[in-house]
């Protein structure tokens, strides 16, 4: 899909109203196996896409940023001919998605984020730093190295056995991608200022989903995006980790669409 200064690798299943799921940081098909889920493919238009410096898609001009992400978001809805849309976002994403529903609520139906990342929480300095020594891991040692110390640290060491498992071909994918993930996405977020302020402007419906075996950081998320958006409507699951787009994909899907069943856009 041809945007004003990029092109976005874009795939749509089903019909009806439009589910747009941003895509997150370093895997860039997380998202596949919760849009293959008959629950979402069988009952709504599901807009899949990369982002910039992803599969298909543009490489990154210049630095990112989480408002970069939102206007290719925007550009993309317009250029489908799509006025609003239900949005979720996963960790990385889940910032993009709030970002644009406080910035461009007209776009943005319902909103669903799973797991934001915790960069305003009371222990964000431990999160950020440990993001500045990725970045310095990456500029030291290359991709192959830091992506390995990372996934190793957030996955495990069988991290090439567990992606391809619910991804087949996701750990070339993200090797491929890698360079992207820590010289773009990385200092996007840390860059990205969001606050209880901007959290005033969402005035949609909040469905967040979350996993018990996810840490301290997300249970710290989980804990301020309620008191952000006390309209937020919240389903955890027990046991899934902040892996659990790829592993709880069909838990994941039932819940939405419980949930995007109760607010539809045509009313």
């Amino acid at each position: 899909m041809s945007l004003p200064d990029a092109t976005l690798e874009v795939e749509i299943r089903g019909s009806g109203e439009p589910v747009v799921l941003i895509q997150t940081a370093l895997t860039a098909d997380e998202f596949l196996p919760f849009a293959g889920q008959p629950e979402l493919r069988d009952n709504y238009r599901v807009i899949l896409y990369h982002r910039r410096g992803y599969a298909g898609s543009s490489p990154v001009q210049g630095p990112g940023s989480i408002e970069r992400d939102v206007l290719d978001c925007r550009n993309l809805l317009a250029a489908l001919n799509i006025e609003r849309a239900h949005v979720v976002g996963v960790s990385y994403s889940a910032a993009v998605a709030l970002q644009l529903a406080a910035t461009a609520p007209g776009c943005v139906h319902s909103l669903c984020l799973i797991e934001p990342p915790p960069v305003h929480i009371p222990s964000a300095e431990e999160f950020l730093a440990a993001n500045v020594q990725l970045t310095e891991d990456h500029r030291v040692h290359g991709s192959a190295t830091a992506l390995d110390r990372f996934l190793v640290r957030v996955i495990g060491p069988a991290w090439r056995r567990d992606i391809e498992q619910h991804v087949p071909g996701g750990v070339a994918q993200v090797e491929q991608d890698a360079d992207t993930f820590f010289a773009t996405d990385i200092p996007a977020l840390l860059a990205w200022r969001f606050g209880a302020e901007d959290a005033r402007r969402i005035s949609q419906p909040v469905l967040y989903l979350g996993g018990t075996a996810s840490g301290p950081w997300f249970a710290q998320v989980r804990q301020l995006v309620l008191a952000w958006l006390p309209q937020a409507e919240d389903v955890m699951f027990a046991g899934a980790d902040h892996s659990l787009a790829l592993t709880h994909a069909a838990q994941l899907a039932a819940a939405l669409k419980t949930f995007l069943r109760r607010y539809t856009i045509r009313t």
